[in-house]
C-alpha cells in the first residue's frame, strides 16, 4: 500500500517582517495619494463603480481592520489559516470611504494605530475575521495581499507606477501561490513566480527529479492579477506574460483564486 500523501506544512512568516511590510506598503500608497487632485480622485477604477478616492479609503480601512479586530474579544470560532482565508469566500471586509473622506489623515491614523497595536499583540492572538477565527500573524500576511493587489489597482487607475515594498510583494505572491497548491493539490505542474515562489499543484503524475514536464512561469504582478481575476489566462498568454510548457500546464481552470 503506498504511503498516505502528507499534507504540506503551512509556510511560516516572520511577524516583525510582515508588520514592517504592511507599514511600508501603506506608506507607498500614502505617497501616491498625497499628490492627487480632485479630478484624479474621481477617476474610475477597474473595481466596478469604485473611484480612486474610494479605493484609497478601502486600502486604509483594510489595514485598519487589524486594529479593530485586535480591540474586539477573541472569537470562539473555528480557526483558519492564511491560505484558507484566501480560498474561502467571504463578504466585504471593509467598506469604502465616502466622498468626503479626508484621505491623508485617514491613512496616517490607520498607520499609527496599526503600529501601536500590531506590535504589542501576541502573534498567535486569534482575531474574528470575516472568514473565521485567524491568528494575527496569518491575518497580517493577508493584509500584504490586499495591499499589493489594490496598489496595482490604484496604479492602473492613475496610469502611473507606485512603489512596492519587496517584502509585501513577496508575502502576497507566496500566499497566493500556496493557495493555488491548496485549491488544486498534486504534483503534476510546477508553478514558478521568480524570485519569490515555486509550488507544485494539480493532481496527476508527480515529478521528482530533473526538469519538470509541466511548468508555468510568470512574474509576481501578473501572478497577483491572475490569482485575483484582474486578468485571465488567455490574455496573459497572448501578452507573453506567462510561459507554459507541457500538456498539463494550463491551470486556467483553477483561476482566479479570489475575486
Amino acid at each position: 500500500m503506498p504511503p498516505a500523501q502528507r499534507k504540506p506544512r503551512p509556510r511560516s512568516y516572520d511577524p516583525a517582517k510582515v508588520r514592517a511590510a504592511v507599514t511600508a506598503q501603506l506608506a507607498h500608497v500614502r505617497e501616491a495619494a498625497a499628490g492627487l487632485d480632485e479630478a484624479q480622485l474621481a477617476l474610475p477604477t477597474r473595481l466596478g463603480e469604485c473611484t480612486v478616492r474610494e479605493l484609497i479609503a478601502h486600502i486604509a480601512l483594510g489595514v485598519g481592520l487589524v486594529a479593530r479586530l485586535i480591540e474586539e474579544s477573541a472569537p470562539p470560532a473555528r480557526e483558519i489559516t492564511a491560505v484558507e482565508w484566501v480560498i474561502t469566500p467571504a463578504g466585504a471586509e471593509a467598506g469604502a470611504g465616502g466622498a468626503d473622506t479626508a484621505l491623508i489623515p485617514l491613512l496616517d491614523g490607520v498607520a499609527d494605530r496599526f503600529a501601536a497595536l500590531a506590535a504589542a499583540t501576541p502573534p498567535d492572538r486569534l482575531l474574528a475575521a470575516p472568514s473565521g477565527a485567524i491568528r494575527l500573524d496569518d491575518f497580517l500576511v493577508t493584509r500584504c495581499v490586499e495591499l499589493a493587489v489594490h496598489t496595482d489597482d490604484l496604479a492602473a487607475a492613475l496610469g502611473t507606477e507606485i512603489r512596492y515594498d519587496r517584502q509585501a510583494l513577496a508575502n502576497a505572491t507566496r500566499l497566493l501561490a500556496d493557495a493555488l497548491a491548496a485549491k488544486a493539490p498534486g504534483g503534476s505542474v510546477e508553478v514558478r513566480i521568480p524570485p519569490f515562489a515555486v509550488v507544485q499543484c494539480v493532481a496527476g503524475p508527480r515529478h521528482t527529479r530533473g526538469t519538470p514536464p509541466n511548468v508555468v512561469e510568470t512574474d509576481p504582478l501578473t501572478w497577483l492579477r491572475l490569482a485575483t481575476g484582474r486578468t485571465d489566462w488567455a490574455t496573459a498568454l497572448d501578452a507573453a506574460a506567462i510561459s507554459a510548457s507541457g500538456e498539463r500546464a494550463d491551470i486556467s481552470a483553477q483561476l482566479p483564486l479570489v475575486e
